[in-house]
């Protein structure tokens, strides 16, 4: 009998052990299938930016358009760097419908401080563009610490709050300013038919819809990280730049003979069967 129940508790522990490795294997295989866009700079990047880190798809997004608002203006990885590091403390990247007092969107700029309307400080673009504007009339903004910038514009209740953000904002900005190629990828990723159109889209954000063909190096990585950031939305699956090809089922840049050294870009038109 003692013989019969010491299998027994052998037995019980095996199966609670073999429980736990299946809840682990889930786990682990959740973790790996959850989108996500991802900076990664050479070791020899900017000392100031963190080499790697991971955004949301939507947070990536919203940090694209912010880059992008930034080149169509001419303004360098700086200022782009700086608007990053203030949206990250102040929505965390997120397009928020509200906050402290009357705050409102990305920068969580107020209505009653002469930012815009609740509906305009709702827009990514608007909201970006209102904060560049700001940015550019301080003086020394180039040369001042960029928590002081920030602060400066934004007259946060936190002002040292922005310094924390540094180093990814600095990695973000090179990335999607092309100021490193292949810099940003974005996985696991269910793109189906574009919700918003590619044209407006572009020519809001960019400045310009004629992405496909050549481009300057910069230019041609900043257009392809926006395209992969911005994937979702506007349904690309595949992005092609300088021999190199981003897709969607990959979620990475691989060398690619076929690609050609100019910007290409592929839309889904059929809804992804279940």
């Amino acid at each position: 009998m003692r013989g019969c129940g010491v299998r027994a508790a052998i037995a019980a522990v095996v199966v609670v052990l073999a429980a736990v490795v299946v809840v682990v294997v889930v786990l682990n295989q959740k973790g790996v299938s959850t989108p996500g866009c991802t900076v990664t700079l050479p070791k020899d990047a900017n000392a100031a930016a963190a080499t790697q880190f991971t955004l949301q798809p939507d947070q990536m997004g919203n940090a694209a358009t912010i880059a992008a608002v930034g080149t169509q203006r001419r303004l360098p990885g700086h200022a782009v760097t700086i608007a990053l590091a203030t949206a990250l403390q102040e929505s965390k990247l997120r397009n928020l419908p509200g906050g402290d007092r009357d705050s409102i969107g990305l920068f969580q700029q107020r209505p009653s401080q002469g930012w815009g309307t609740p509906a305009q400080l709702q827009d990514p673009v608007y909201a970006s563009t209102a904060f560049y504007e700001k940015l550019v009339k301080l003086d020394n903004w180039q040369t001042l610490p960029i928590t002081e910038v920030a602060q400066s514009v934004q007259r946060s209740g936190a002002p040292d709050a922005y310094a924390q953000w540094e180093p990814e904002a600095r990695a973000a900005a090179s990335a999607l300013t092309g100021e490193y190629p292949a810099a940003l990828t974005c996985r696991n990723l269910t793109v189906g038919l574009p919700t918003a159109n590619l044209v407006n889209t572009a020519e809001a954000e960019l400045g310009t819809a004629k992405l496909s063909g050549p481009h300057p190096a910069a230019e041609g990585w900043a257009f392809s990280s926006w395209l992969v950031a911005r994937a979702i939305p506007l349904g690309i699956d595949k992005v092609s730049f300088a021999g190199q090809t981003w897709t969607a089922d990959s979620g990475a840049w691989t060398a690619d003979s076929a690609a050609g050294p100019d910007l290409s870009l592929h839309q889904v038109t059929t809804p992804p069967t279940s």
